[in-house]
């Protein structure tokens, strides 16, 4: 018998050494929804230490993945059974894409056998994820599985990070291979990966920016999401400060520097980027966010230095200089070249002073706005309230989610960023529906940290659900819900376009007025509020953010108060 013993090697079946691959690739955490044929996949990988957060929806999840990648700099994991599964979870994939965030999706299928035979939830996945993945790999044998997963990690977060993704058979999930063959095959594959190659900044392009900063008139220096996600604000915050450069964030890249920083420009905007004649953008596309770069919006004999890890993306743009590399390694070299020969604005210099001038000078006008108690609360009210509650909650500053139309705008405005990487929003793409999951991805990710969410009506609903995965799992999130009955404060027709065999039905903008959003998150356990004036929602902040549990704050908002920015009147 004692012999029989020795000739039996332990079984690892597919879903285990899914599981071991990914711990192995330092993989701790997955977002995700359960079923057919993935129940087990999840199961096995709690086993072994990964915590497995389960959603209502794959849409939801895949959010979460996207925003955990760019939070932690490690590709997140989304979990989805096959065919509409994979569909669902393609949202958080498309975001990943558009973001430049590291992100893994991970499907079943249907058996290999039975392609093309009407299988349960058949679909070529491979092919429907194509428009959204840096690589895709479907494995046909278990034996294939330590080298894909591998791959996939490897390439989603090396080079511009962005979504991969891993097909798996349901017959390669009921394969096994032996303990011993398993640890072979996670040995080679951790030996085989090799990311993309970057290429290493030219000196003489470095020299080259150098010149352009240093007989620049009125340099400019801005920045986003890629800065932020390759941590480089301590850098960033060398050069302005050596330099006295001005800088300007996007929406997503506010924090990296305070936005009560002295160069902070983003209070005089128009007038930054309308005069500069020399702009360092570093980790940010020149998009529709920053106007593609553009008069009338900018110069037009404006001087673009553009640092980015894609040389494809400098090429697209065709800058005065571009600087191919990590954000904060091009910054690194770029600071040395400056700190040999140094240069500074200085705060008497005429650009600098015409920046602070103009943007104390916004800021006052906005702060007469914000001091006035209106009700019922048009948005300015309730945001400063907002902005004052997270102030005070002092570092570990809160990460703040936010998406709505009129909502994110007006807190793009109000609310105060002082820590990197604590902001989380529509982002590239302008997604809706982002809320709930970058929340439970913050919570996650920080869980030191509070999240606090401030939501349109709109937005909310895309995830309202997801509420009970925040009672579920006790994330220390506070949702706040600006509800003005409907997508840009509900109906708000003229009276001769309320005509026709449906001029009953409510405008297509318009929800349920009054709506009980906080009612939702009480019946799982959650803690509500209905708040319609300044002390009530004091008091619900207060009682929320010192609690540190999940809670829906529902402030009743004007419905007609509020309007689209001005960026987006006139694609609307």
């Amino acid at each position: 018998m004692a012999e029989f013993d020795q000739k039996i090697s332990p079984l690892v079946d597919c879903n285990q050494l899914v599981a071991k691959s990914l711990s192995r690739a330092g993989i701790d955490r997955m977002f995700g929804v359960v079923g057919i044929p993935v129940t087990s996949l999840a199961n096995r990988a709690l086993a072994i230490g990964i915590r497995f957060i389960a959603f209502h929806n794959e849409q939801s999840a895949g959010y979460a993945a996207s925003a955990y990648g760019y939070l932690t700099g490690r590709p997140g994991v989304l979990l989805t059974v096959s065919g509409p599964g994979c569909v669902h979870g393609l949202a958080g994939m498309s975001n990943a894409a558009a973001n430049c965030w590291p992100m893994v999706m991970i499907s079943g299928s249907c058996d290999q056998n039975d392609v093309g035979r009407g299988d349960f939830q058949e679909l070529d996945q491979v092919e429907a994820v194509k428009p959204f993945s840096k690589l895709s790999i479907r494995v046909k044998d278990v034996r294939e599985v330590p080298n894909a997963v591998f791959r996939v990690l490897d390439r989603a977060g090396s080079g511009r990070p962005g979504g991969c993704y891993l097909d798996i058979p349901a017959d390669v999930l009921h394969q096994s291979v032996s303990e011993s063959e398993a640890e072979e095959l996670l040995d080679a594959a951790e030996k085989c990966v090799s990311g993309e190659v970057v290429e290493e900044v030219k000196s003489a392009d470095i020299a080259k920016a150098v010149e352009l900063l240093r007989k620049a008139e009125r340099p400019l220096i801005v920045f986003g999401k890629g800065a932020a996600i390759s941590k480089a604000e301590g850098v960033l915050k060398k050069l302005v400060e050596a330099t006295g450069i001005p800088f300007l964030p996007t929406p997503m890249g506010k924090g990296l520097l305070p936005d009560t920083h002295e160069l902070a420009a983003t209070a005089a905007r128009s007038l930054a980027i309308g005069k500069c004649d020399v702009a360092l953008v570093v980790g940010a596309r020149l998009n529709w966010l920053l106007h593609f770069g553009e008069p009338p919006k900018w110069d037009k004999d404006v001087k673009f230095i553009l640092v980015d890890i894609c040389k494809e993306e400098i090429e697209l743009r065709k800058p005065a200089l571009g600087l191919v590399g990590d954000a904060k390694r091009v910054l690194e070299i770029l600071s040395k070249e400056i700190k040999d020969d140094p240069f500074c604005l200085g705060k008497s210099h005429p650009w600098i002073e015409g920046i602070t001038k103009k943007a104390k000078d916004n800021v006052a006008k906005m702060e007469v706005q914000l001091a006035k108690d209106v009700v019922p609360f048009n948005f300015m009210t309730p945001m400063r309230i907002i902005r004052d509650a997270i102030l005070g909650v002092g570092s570990p500053a809160p990460i703040l989610v936010s998406e709505g139309a009129n909502t994110m705008d007006v807190g793009r405005g109000v609310l105060i960023q002082t820590e990197p990487r604590t902001r989380l929003d529509a982002g590239t793409w302008g997604t809706m529906g982002v809320g709930l999951g970058y929340c439970i991805a913050a919570a996650v990710a920080s869980p030191d940290r509070l999240v606090v969410a401030v939501e349109g009506d709109s937005g909310f609903g895309f995830s309202a659900m997801e509420v009970e995965t925040l009672v579920r799992y006790q994330l220390p999130v506070v949702v706040i819900v600006f509800n003005n009955g409907g997508v840009y404060g509900g109906d708000r027709r003229n009276p001769e376009e309320i005509t026709g065999p449906f001029k009953d039905d409510p405008a297509p903008t318009s929800f349920v007025p009054g709506a009980a959003y906080h009612l939702l998150i009480e019946a799982f356990g959650g803690k509500g509020y209905l708040v319609g004036t300044p002390d009530e929602l004091k008091s619900a902040l207060a009682e929320s953010f010192s609690a540190r549990k999940p809670a829906v704050i529902n402030v009743t908002i004007d419905p007609y108060a509020g309007a689209e920015s001005g960026r987006m009147q006139h694609k609307n």
